[in-house]
């Protein structure tokens, strides 16, 4: 039986709370989540991505920064953290090139930018994160996917509103 899905709307008012939304998923995220983010460019997927890392422990001697030009970074952390940015990619075998298999199924936490240009790639598993621009400083982040573990990832920040 298919696992029941979930779908969450959070709202943020600016890059800080965007950076603090995923601090708060990098502090319950564990070994094997992936996060697969999408949105146009400016959207927030870096700056989530960069609390992210700060959550899973990475320290503050790494700067978080897209790897737009060598498609991942790696960062030591509670968990390894890999951070792809999939952008530039011009065909899907170049992730076989990448050893992304090894990444998604391996030991680890995955996140993943402009996700939507590997769909058919993406484990079943996967959380997605989708981050919608309203204006300069507000966006709609919503994260859907396993209905247990979107829930824990988000508890707290939904209590915190």
């Amino acid at each position: 039986m298919k696992e029941k899905t979930a779908l969450v709307e959070i709202e943020s008012e600016s890059a800080e709370q965007t950076f603090a939304i995923g601090f708060a998923v990098g502090e319950k995220a564990g070994e094997g989540d992936i996060f697969a983010l999408s949105g146009e460019l400016g959207a927030g997927k870096t700056c989530f991505t960069g609390g992210l890392a700060r959550g899973l422990g990475v320290g503050e001697n790494y700067t978080i920064t897209s790897p737009t030009f060598t498609l991942v970074n790696e960062y030591p952390g509670r968990y390894r953290f890999y951070h792809f940015d999939v952008y530039r990619l011009n065909r899907i075998g170049e992730l076989d090139d990448l050893g992304y298999d090894e990444y998604v199924s391996g030991k680890g936490v995955v996140a993943i930018e402009w996700a939507e240009k590997i769909a058919n790639a993406l484990p079943p598993d996967a959380v997605s994160i989708k981050f919608m621009y309203v204006d300069e400083n507000k966006r709609i982040i919503s994260i859907s996917g396993p209905q247990k573990r979107v829930r824990d990832l988000l508890k707290d920040i939904k209590r915190e509103g």
